[in-house]
């Protein structure tokens, strides 16, 4: 629903380094993310500024029988230098 791109870090930038970081992340049953954990890391600050994007996005949460469930899901944040 809400998903602003993360930053990139100074030394990322100054490297032209570029990849995706996979974080693991529970969506509450308020669409916020909860529990966030890197599963594949990246570098070069990108980690810290994947979870700092994340932690702002806001997901439409799951729902169970009408009601809004937590879930447990990986997502990719990407980085690339255009």
């Amino acid at each position: 629903m809400y998903a602003p791109d993360p930053d990139y870090s100074d030394a990322a930038r100054k490297a032209k380094y570029q990849g995706s970081v996979i974080l693991w992340l529970v969506v509450g049953a308020d669409g916020r993310a909860h529990n966030l954990r890197v599963a594949r890391s990246l570098g070069m600050g990108l980690d810290e500024k994947a979870l700092e994007a994340v932690r702002q996005w806001r997901f439409q949460p799951a729902t169970l029988n009408g009601q809004p469930v937590a879930v447990e899901i990986n997502v990719e944040v990407s980085f690339r230098l255009y």
